[in-house]
């Protein structure tokens, strides 16, 4: 069967028993930083903000009346950018708010001996200046650069002033969440815990508590199930030197293994591409995948276990590496069958080939890196175990009759699901260009 893959994934994620079919994942209280993607409309080469999405930005976030929306996306003015044009230079006032619509933008800062310093890299759908619309006389923090052709919707200081001076509720609305007290929350947007340390003598403690996300997110488990219908007439007659209504089962079995570990890659509920945190995706410096790229994505959190790319991907970053006179190691791995194989590695951690993580018609996919098990609040598979039928944990294969045609029935399930415990547990390269 030509399309049995070496399925990495299911080998590597840690599986955890999902008792009553569902899983619950508490997170500490996380406020949103206002970092989601803004989604666009295009007419030809005119570009448009959907109104809604505008509440995005932090400060129209909880704005009523999508009327005031309607005319702010109205008042954005469309800008074509060529790579190494500026957008906004550090230092100078912050005069808008830009909203990138397509291309990649790099966030550059003196260097501090001297030249530039990139600190971040922004692509489709992100923003910047969204403090403008709160009216304060601020500087750009960094220099925005267009590195591919960039197209920019600009909503200037000009247009933001007329039109609070024109609707009441968006200038109370801006004015109330200018005032409003920021909570105390840690680095990564979590609630803080307050403590106190260095003090001498009798100092009055803080008190304090761990505050939870009041509504935490329950995985339920998925399903792939599939029907074999086999006749009765080759299940007498053809059952040696191979039995065929083994063979048929093993053959439907991979299958849907095979369909397993593509829903907990793509899958839009669960899947690893898509329950990625936007603040753990982050984009190449130049599109092929570099050394430069892995390392950005390993120091965004510890204890990273594996690597996952397409086979083209890990090809592409083999060119780099090449390029660059740089030779990845090789790790010893146990591989289908429990026999040893070796796998390409990056400082120590494994990069497992997976043909299911989708490549674009443009060329381009993904990379994924993961922390995973429960006790290192990493990524974890989800299965029930103690199915009836069950010949492997979370897949099982039950005889269900013979018909009046004489055909023999087994039902085969799979029932699995994958959590990300905490949001730094998963990080994804995005937009990796592998046909250069």
């Amino acid at each position: 069967m030509q399309g049995v893959s070496p399925r990495w994934l299911l080998r590597q994620l840690p599986w955890v028993r999902a008792d009553a079919g569902t899983y619950r994942v508490n997170r500490r209280l996380t406020y949103r930083l206002g970092d989601g993607l803004v989604t666009f409309v295009n007419d030809g080469a005119a570009v448009r903000v959907v109104p809604p999405e505008l509440a995005e930005l932090p400060p129209l976030r909880g704005l009523a009346g999508e009327d005031v929306l309607d005319v702010l996306a109205g008042r954005f003015e469309q800008r074509e950018y060529g790579p190494g044009d500026t957008i906004a230079s550090a230092g100078r006032p912050a005069d808008a708010v830009h909203l990138i619509a397509h291309g990649k933008v790099a966030l550059r800062t003196p260097g501090e001996y001297g030249g530039e310093a990139e600190t971040g890299i922004l692509a489709d759908g992100r923003f910047f200046g969204d403090r403008v619309l709160l009216g304060a006389a601020e500087e750009w923090p960094c220099t925005f650069r267009a590195l591919t052709p960039t197209t920019v919707l600009t909503l200037s200081r000009e247009a933001i002033e007329e039109l609070t001076g024109r609707y009441d509720a968006l200038r109370a609305h801006l004015d109330a969440y200018r005032d409003a007290p920021a909570p105390p929350q840690t680095g990564h947007g979590e609630a803080a815990i307050d403590l106190a340390s260095g003090h001498e003598g009798e100092q009055v403690l803080p008190g304090t508590f761990v505050d939870y996300e009041a509504s935490p997110r329950e995985y339920g488990l998925s399903v792939t199930q599939t029907l074999l219908r086999v006749h009765s007439r080759v299940a007498d007659l053809y059952n040696g030197p191979m039995d065929q209504v083994e063979q048929q089962l093993r053959l439907t079995v991979e299958a849907v293994r095979e369909r397993q570990e593509h829903e907990l890659v793509n899958n839009r509920e669960f899947g690893l591409l898509h329950n990625a945190d936007l603040r753990q995706r982050i984009q190449t410096r130049g599109g092929p995948p570099t050394p430069d790229d892995l390392d950005e994505l390993l120091a965004r959190r510890r204890k990273s276990r594996f690597f996952l790319a397409h086979p083209r991907t890990i090809a592409a970053f083999g060119r780099e590496c090449t390029r660059r006179g740089v030779y990845p190691s090789t790790l010893p791995v146990d591989g289908p069958g429990g026999s040893e194989q070796r796998v390409q590695a990056w400082r120590g951690v494994p990069i497992y080939p997976c043909d299911k993580i989708p490549v674009s018609p443009s060329g381009t996919s993904s990379i994924l890196v993961l922390r995973t098990g429960e006790d290192d609040q990493g990524v974890i598979g989800l299965h029930r175990t103690g199915i009836p039928g069950e010949i492997r944990p979370g897949l099982s294969v039950r005889f269900t009759g013979i018909d009046e045609r004489a055909l023999l029935t087994y039902l085969v399930s799979a029932y699995y699901s994958a959590a990300v415990l905490v949001p730094d547990a998963l990080g994804v390269l995005e937009n990796v260009e592998i046909a250069r």
